[in-house]
């Protein structure tokens, strides 16, 4: 028996869905019926327009899509002025005030507080500079990650090409809009991962080999990586060497694939991970020998070896993130600003479209780290730029703990988050900052925080990774946190282990302050965090990591336990308004 909404989408969905999503917008709220709205919500899903948690109906978020997290000039300008005339909402963050925009881990942009009658009215906005919501949420192939600086900077195998041949012959075919649940597919060309290929649905990644010969650059395929549901898993390798010029039919073979035979039924077990479990990598193999029309290579020798973006590795050996100044190939340079737990204002947003105009060539770019880079800044350009105020604030050589910060959206607005996070990260890292010290040659602490096991925040992949529960304390039901170490990306891509579970959030400061500190004192010459933790074993690191109150922090809804229409106001919920934001009387 199918799911049932898999009986949505057969009824109606793709782009069909944004017909009817600019009919409701034009009647209103009121006109969704209640006891369909369920099926409308899921359905809108695929234009990237996910409705608020309970308690703010009528509100809405859109995720965009931006392949590869490029934005092009003017586009940043665009939905910065959206945030700022449409992205308010009825209560302000104590931390982020009212009217920004959050950058994901899928190197895109969210906006939250819209209602649904702007809908069309932003579309229009957005479109008309060419950004997209399309295929954006839903059962659908997502935002395609690859490296950020793509045709800017060095790689070993041009990727640029590759990845916006995906978006336009594969993610934009209507036949294929209708998964058995979200997709995602990366691209690598560049020798330090920062895809992120291995906990992506397909990855391909840099790979050399020798055939009659001579060298051929190309790509290993790997399968089946994911973090979600404490279900984690490393995408496997298909044994699998392809030349650049397969590398866009082998990803539909496994599109289609996955397409024609996933799972409809049981979406707990559905996603690529598990349909890799289910299948196996040879038989997957097979399946894709059968569907392309080359000859399959076995697996070329790779550069995971060389992997250094969030990999734990020491900074001398290659970028971990993209924050701070590089070098382009074309002897001009990016900067990568820090945006601490990627939330940036509508007026900052704006105001790094202008600086971006102003010292390059108006192009930012994304990543997985939920930061903006400015592109093509020539070198005449690069000292007055780094003085400007707003990279003061979000500075290209931020204190460790902000460099290594993510978040994801939390019991803010999400209906599957136990906690609160961005707000609550926010603060944590200004406590670290200002009471924690870090040896002078750490430069960063990854430390990612998940409201719940869904893991949008990939907290299973950090040097200090969260995710939100419950727990009692005192005898009332708080917002806690699970704690774990020794996660990253790289070579051996290992997910934490949990040092300590529902730890009351306002202890969690203190437990990971004497982590650190228990670093710091006992670590060798030059280890890094993810080193140090291998090195010392999970018992003594359990032991050392004891959750405590401290001064100086305040807990932003510690009580809260989603119990409050919105975490950080204590009065009645406005919802549900009408276009004007107005509250619609019950009597009506």
């Amino acid at each position: 028996m199918v799911h049932k909404k898999e009986e949505y989408k057969e009824e109606l969905y793709g782009d069909e869905v944004r017909e009817k999503l600019e009919e409701f917008a034009e009647k209103g709220w009121d006109s969704i019926p209640e006891d369909e709205r369920e099926k409308w919500f899921s359905r809108f899903k695929f234009w990237g327009v996910f409705h608020h948690r309970g308690g703010q109906e009528s509100y809405f978020m859109m995720r965009l899509t931006n392949c590869g997290g490029v934005l092009e000039p003017d586009q940043l300008r665009a939905i910065g002025e959206v945030a700022r005339d449409y992205a308010k909402g009825p209560a302000e963050n104590p931390e982020f005030g009212n009217g920004w925009i959050d950058l994901t881990t899928r190197q895109s942009i969210q906006l939250h507080w819209l209602k649904l009658e702007d809908i069309p009215e932003i579309w229009e906005k957005l479109e008309a500079v060419g950004v997209s919501s399309r295929s954006a949420g839903g059962d659908t192939m997502r935002n395609i990650s690859g490296c950020p600086v793509a045709g800017k900077a060095e790689e070993y195998v041009e990727s640029r090409p590759i990845l916006d041949e995906i978006q336009e012959t594969i993610r934009d075919d209507d036949d294929l809009a209708n998964m058995p649940r979200k997709f995602n597919i990366s691209v690598s060309g560049c020798r330090q991962g920062c895809a992120q290929d291995s906990i992506n649905d397909i990855g391909l990644e840099p790979a050399r080999k020798i055939i009659g010969g001579e060298e051929v650059e190309g790509f290993n395929v790997c399968v089946g990586g994911g973090l979600g549901g404490r279900e984690p898993r490393e995408a496997r390798p298909l044994d699998l060497f392809i030349r650049p010029e397969h590398a866009v039919e082998t990803v539909r073979a496994f599109v289609e694939f996955y397409h024609e035979a996933g799972n409809r039924q049981n979406r707990s077990k559905n996603r690529a991970r598990f349909f890799v479990d289910e299948h196996g990598t040879d038989a997957i193999r097979e399946e894709l020998d059968e569907r392309l029309d080359f000859e399959l290579e076995t697996a070329g020798t790779d550069f995971r070896g060389e992997y250094t973006y969030n990999a734990g590795e020491r900074t001398e050996y290659g970028a971990h993130d993209h924050v701070g100044v590089y070098d382009q190939k074309d002897d001009k340079n990016y900067v990568g600003l820090s945006v601490p737990v990627g939330r940036l204002s509508a007026e900052d947003a704006i105001e790094l479209a202008d600086l971006a105009d102003a010292y390059g060539s108006g192009e930012v770019r994304l990543t997985r780290r939920q930061n903006p880079l400015i592109m093509d800044v020539p070198d005449r350009n690069l000292s007055n730029l780094l003085n400007e105020p707003l990279l003061e604030k979000h500075s290209p050589e931020p204190n460790p703990f902000v460099q290594g910060a993510m978040a994801c959206t939390g019991t803010e607005f999400c209906s599957l988050a136990l906690t609160e996070t961005k707000a609550r990260m926010a603060r944590l890292l200004r406590w670290l900052g200002d009471n924690v010290e870090v040896p002078d040659d750490v430069d960063r602490i990854k430390m990612h925080f998940s409201g719940c096991t869904a893991d949008c925040g990939q907290a299973m992949t950090a040097d200090i990774g969260l995710q939100g529960m419950r727990a009692r304390k005192d005898g009332q039901m708080v917002e806690a946190v699970d704690v774990g170490v020794g996660g990253g990306i790289g070579e051996e891509p290992t997910f934490i282990e949990w040092v300590r579970q529902r730890v009351p959030a306002d202890e969690v400061p203190g437990m990971i302050a004497n982590i650190i500190e228990a670093y710091a004192a006992l670590r060798s010459e030059g280890q890094t965090f993810r080193e140090w933790v291998d090195a010392t074993g999970h018992e003594t690191i359990v032991e050392l990591a004891e959750p405590h109150e401290v001064e100086g922090y305040t807990d932003p809804c510690l009580a809260d336990g989603k119990q409050s229409w919105y975490p950080f106001d204590d009065g009645d919920s406005p919802a549900p308004t009408d276009a004007e934001g107005q509250p619609i009387s019950a009597d009506d």
